[in-house]
């Protein structure tokens, strides 16, 4: 495996390449051109300059976090083609810089949904929760101003200011969406992208729905092992894979997070690695340290499992808390996600020599 760290590019994230270098952990980062908006073509140029900016810092650009997938597409509307066509172009792009993984979602309106950004914890450091009783209780409608105020002056992906000023037309958009349905769109848009990522090597490695469970209604799809079988048989094609997130497929304590690993190998293209407090089921969690007591999961099974399948892919520690005092886009400050890289590492270095050394 790699270990690399999420980072949102020089004009948006309060890390910076060198912090992230200085972890001596982290070798690469997965990064985005956050300024492009679903469903528009990124050129080559921007994506060199891109992955000369990363690779100046002495670090690797090791995949894309995401290239999104625009509703127009998501619910076959009528710039779905144009919208492909120009996701096609864009893997072509990415291709010709020598990236070979892209991680993006198809979830319907949210990308993900919590309902605090800054839980305080009995340490005092602060998490992003999720409480079934509180996204019951609140219109969808009033759901972003909920959060906003927790965000510390960032933009979050998936919930750009811009698109939850829409969320009542985004909506409308998705009635009558069933899941069957919307199989049906992603395998639409798999088939049709699946000739470029076999041409340029592009394992598309897509992200769990988080919760994994249908909220306000919506229809969501990557939540399960079977759901994810039924999703590359549809399209069986090895570059068809996914992004292991044990934090999205573990708020469903129903998942068993390294039963799936298993059972996915040669298919996880890219794995997030975290850790879930649960208080009341899955109708109350929040985010943890990545130490395994700190939390619900047994992290070292995880890692374990990854290591068995002979992952060799990028794997970066997700949703960080808020420690230190530090300020950051929550889940993305520097301090616990180089914590939570630390502790994977040495994981997996034990797990390797426990190995090798039998």
């Amino acid at each position: 495996m790699k270990m690399t760290m999420r980072w949102y590019g020089s004009k948006y994230d309060t890390v910076t390449l060198q912090q992230i270098r200085q972890t001596a952990y982290v070798k690469g980062v997965i990064s985005t051109l956050y300024n492009k908006m679903p469903g528009e073509l990124w050129t080559e140029a921007e994506i060199k300059a891109l992955k000369d900016e990363v690779e100046a810092s002495g670090l690797t650009l090791d995949g894309i976090e995401s290239v999104n997938v625009s509703d127009a597409i998501k619910t076959a509307g009528a710039d779905r083609d144009k919208h492909i066509d120009a996701y096609i172009k864009t893997l072509e792009n990415l291709g010709k810089n020598d990236i070979h993984m892209v991680c993006y979602n198809f979830m319907p309106v949210f990308d993900w949904t919590r309902t605090e950004l800054a839980r305080v914890r009995p340490d005092g450091s602060t998490v992003m929760a999720y409480n079934q009783k509180a996204v019951d209780a609140i219109d969808p409608a009033k759901m972003f101003d909920s959060i906003a105020g927790d965000m510390n002056g960032t933009v979050m992906p998936g919930w750009e200011p811009e698109r939850m000023a829409k969320i009542k037309d985004l909506f409308k958009m998705y009635e009558g969406t069933t899941e069957d349905i919307l199989f049906d769109r992603l395998k639409y848009f798999l088939e049709a992208i699946m000739p470029v990522c076999d041409k340029y090597d592009i394992n598309m490695a897509i992200h769990p729905d988080d919760p994994s469970w249908s909220v306000f209604g919506l229809p969501r799809i990557i939540t399960s092992l079977p759901n994810i079988q039924r999703m590359m048989k549809m399209v069986d094609n090895p570059h068809n894979g996914v992004t292991f997130c044990a934090g999205s497929y573990g708020t469903n304590p129903d998942n068993d997070l390294p039963a799936m690993i298993r059972a996915l190998k040669g298919r996880i293209h890219f794995a997030h690695v975290r850790n879930l407090q649960f208080n009341d089921g899955k109708n109350d969690f929040e985010e943890a340290a990545h130490l395994s007591s700190d939390g619900s999961f047994d992290m070292y099974e995880i890692v374990k499992a990854l290591y068995d399948i002979g992952f060799e892919g990028p794997i970066r520690p997700d949703h960080g808390r808020m420690i230190w005092g530090e300020k950051a886009m929550p889940g993305y400050g520097l301090y616990d996600r180089a914590l939570g890289a630390s502790y994977i590492c040495g994981l997996w270095e034990a797990i390797e020599k426990s190995a090798t050394r039998k």
